[in-house]
C-alpha cells in the first residue's frame, strides 16, 4: 500500500530551513512514496517550493507533487500537481503540463469525473473523523467506491496512527494520503 504524506503549516511551518529540516526527518522515519507541498495560507509558497524540489531532488524515488499550480509544478520538474476538488476544469490542462494529477475527491461521482477527465490518482475523504471535513465515510463506503472504480485511489482523513492504517489495509485501496499520520 502506498503512502502519501502531506505538509501542512501547522506542523512544518512556512520557514524553508525549518521546514526541509522537519520534511527530511518524516521522509527518513516513514517512507513515503508520494509528497504534497501543501500550503494554502503562506504567502511564501514559492520559496517554500523551491527548498520542497531541492529536497526531494535528494529522493527521486518518491514522487513529489504541490498543491494546485500547474506551473509551479513545470517550473520545479516534480511529479506533478495536486488539484483541489474545486479544479476538476484544470485535470486536462494538468495532464499536458505535468506527469502526474491527483484530484481531492468527496465522492463517487467526483471520483468518476476525475477518471473520465485523466486523472492518474484521487484522494477519497474523509474516512475517518477529522477537524472541520464533515461526516466520515467509513470503510464500507471507501470499499464501495473501490468496487466501482479502477481509479487509484488514497484514503484520506482522520488517518493518524497504525489502527486506521491496519483498516485501510484491508482494502483493495491503493494508498493512504495523511497529515497527521506522517508527524
Amino acid at each position: 500500500m502506498k503512502k502519501y504524506l502531506i505538509t501542512s503549516p501547522h506542523f512544518y511551518t512556512d520557514v524553508p530551513a525549518i521546514f526541509t529540516q522537519k520534511l527530511e526527518a518524516q521522509i527518513v522515519k516513514h517512507h513515503p512514496n508520494f509528497v504534497l507541498l501543501r500550503d494554502k495560507e503562506t504567502p511564501n509558497y514559492t520559496a517554500l517550493a523551491d527548498a520542497f524540489a531541492e529536497v526531494m531532488q535528494k529522493y527521486p524515488h518518491i514522487k513529489a507533487f504541490v498543491h494546485d499550480s500547474i506551473e509551479l509544478a513545470c517550473r520545479l520538474e516534480i511529479a506533478g500537481v495536486h488539484l483541489s476538488g474545486k479544479n476538476f476544469h484544470k485535470i486536462q490542462e494538468a495532464k499536458t503540463k505535468t506527469r502526474e494529477v491527483i484530484v481531492s475527491t468527496h465522492t463517487k461521482e467526483e471520483v468518476q469525473k476525475a477518471q473520465a477527465l485523466g486523472a492518474d490518482y484521487v484522494t477519497y475523504s474523509p474516512i475517518f473523523s477529522t477537524p472541520n471535513k464533515g461526516v466520515p465515510k467509513g470503510v464500507e463506503d471507501l470499499e464501495a467506491l473501490l468496487e466501482e472504480t479502477s481509479m487509484k485511489v488514497f484514503a484520506l482523513g482522520g488517518i493518524v496512527n497504525e489502527r486506521e492504517v491496519r483498516f485501510i489495509a484491508e482494502t483493495k485501496v491503493y494508498g493512504f494520503a495523511s497529515i497527521r499520520y506522517f508527524f
